[in-house]
């Protein structure tokens, strides 16, 4: 039996280990979950990374921006290290700087952006919305919004409370017989 013990556990590793990205190493926790090692490897985008990971290595790369929603398929994402790379800190790191501000903020300060020259070698928990840019973000105008439906609301009331003032003017004005 522990000869069977022993293929089931080997077979458990590779299975949980057969998703992880080629430049990467992977390890199975006893906890569940990977432990993904991609740090150093020269990486310039973010890996396909496997649904289980739980430790996220990315430090000493090449990386420059994190695509929005890159560690939404990541649940049991709990650590994630990306100091040492040189990070472009505008917009496109918005997403980073949300996901660590949530879920690790003390590592915000290890982020150091190589660029642009307003940003270059400062931490992006420094950075304001500003200095990251605003990447064409703009809410939609709508002419149904509540403010505008308020507006309307207070000019049918207004011209409401003219109408009757007309009338009880009308009324007051006309001579008794």
């Amino acid at each position: 039996m522990p000869a069977w013990g022993a293929l089931f556990l080997l077979w458990a590793v590779v299975e949980t280990t057969k998703d992880c990205p080629k430049q990467c190493a992977c390890h199975s926790l006893e906890t569940m979950g990977l432990w993904v090692d991609c740090s150093g490897q020269g990486l310039t985008e973010m890996p396909a990374l496997p649904a289980r990971t739980r430790h996220l290595l990315l430090a000493n790369n090449s990386l420059h921006k994190v695509p929005p929603g890159a560690f939404d398929h990541l649940p049991q994402l709990q650590t994630l290290h990306v100091a040492q790379n040189p990070w472009h800190c505008d917009c496109s790191l918005t997403y980073l700087r949300l996901w660590l501000e949530d879920h690790a903020p003390e590592d915000l300060g290890y982020v150091l952006c190589a660029s642009p020259s307003l940003a270059a070698g400062r931490p992006l928990s420094q950075l304001t919305g500003y200095e990251l840019g605003n990447c064409g973000w703009q809410l939609q105008a709508s002419w149904a919004s509540s403010g505008t439906w308020w507006d309307i609301a207070l000019v049918a009331v207004a011209l409401l409370g003219l109408v009757l003032l007309v009338g009880l003017l009308c009324i007051t004005t006309r001579p008794w017989h």
